[in-house]
């Protein structure tokens, strides 16, 4: 895939790089690879402000997320620990460094959730390593797709504390297998890709990262050839009901569904359907 141009009303980021490879896809891509792409604070919340944006972007429709050089991600940046560690060992009320520490996990954990909240599907091609944080961030992309040389590592009981930013949330929900999760959890031993294929934390393997973006965009292209009413309604409600009951679910598809159905697109997609017509295309949404 080759990298597509630069998208310009998202040129702000540091740690991030954010090109359209594609019209109506985003790649965007984590970018601190002489620091083997770990996420300090400045990357943490430039991921939510970027997929806060993208979920108002009229003109994206799917988003790829990946990272540049060597690795997908290391992890937190430790460096960020020592802001951590200057709260627990502050001299304040300890129930003020608990609020303190509240708030900032809580941050945390937000920045991650906004790939949830957009209802632009995410998604995420990891390549190498894949460690601690990368974790809760891949956990919530939608789609995952990995090289044959990636591996995963949910490291935080190594760093002495539990994962704490969606891992232990998610990590149950995409694999399905509580016994399995509990001991990659517990141990913090390597996934290799093959295993990670095999349990569900990913799609499809390919040979190497170039292979893996070029299936990404291919992936990604044809769900933004689909109506945007329709793949948005879609995220939502298949991110709705992974915590909800099914009867919940269900009536929260009507009602969103009484106000979608009216959209022009259903017409379009079944007349190009029957007519076995050229694609449609679709408004933005």
């Amino acid at each position: 895939m080759s990298s597509g141009e630069p998208a310009s009303h998202y040129s702000q980021f540091q740690a991030l790089k954010v090109t359209q490879p594609a019209e109506h896809v985003l790649n965007v891509e984590l970018h601190r690879p002489e620091k083997m792409n770990a996420m300090n604070n400045v990357m943490w919340g430039e991921i939510g402000q970027v997929f806060r944006a993208i979920d108002k972007d009229p003109d994206c429709r799917v988003v790829i997320l990946s990272a540049a050089g060597k690795m997908f991600t290391s992890g937190i940046d430790l460096s960020d620990l020592t802001q951590l560690a200057s709260l627990v060992y502050g001299e304040e009320d300890i129930a003020r460094k608990s609020l303190a520490l509240y708030n900032k996990v809580g941050w945390y954990q937000d920045q991650f959730t906004e790939m949830e909240r957009c209802k632009k599907p995410v998604i995420g091609c990891i390549h190498s390593a894949c460690v601690g944080g990368g974790v809760d961030l891949i956990t919530a992309t939608d789609i995952r797709l990995a090289t044959k040389d990636a591996w995963f590592c949910v490291k935080e009981v190594d760093m002495g504390l539990a994962a704490d930013v969606g891992t232990l949330q998610r990590l149950p929900k995409v694999i399905g297998n509580q016994s399995l999760v509990n001991e990659l959890c517990l141990t913090a031993r390597k996934m290799k890709s093959e295993e990670a294929e095999r349990c569900g934390l990913v799609s499809r393997l390919y040979d190497d990262k170039e292979a893996m973006l070029g299936g990404a965009l291919e992936l990604a292209t044809s769900i933004a050839s689909k109506s945007p009413v329709a793949v948005q309604g879609t995220k939502v409600h298949l991110v709705y009901s992974r915590d909800h009951s099914v009867q919940e679910g269900l009536r929260n598809m009507i009602t969103w569904n009484m106000a979608m159905l009216q959209s022009e697109d259903v017409m379009k997609s079944a007349m190009a359907s029957m007519n076995k017509d050229e694609a449609p295309q679709f408004e933005k949404f």
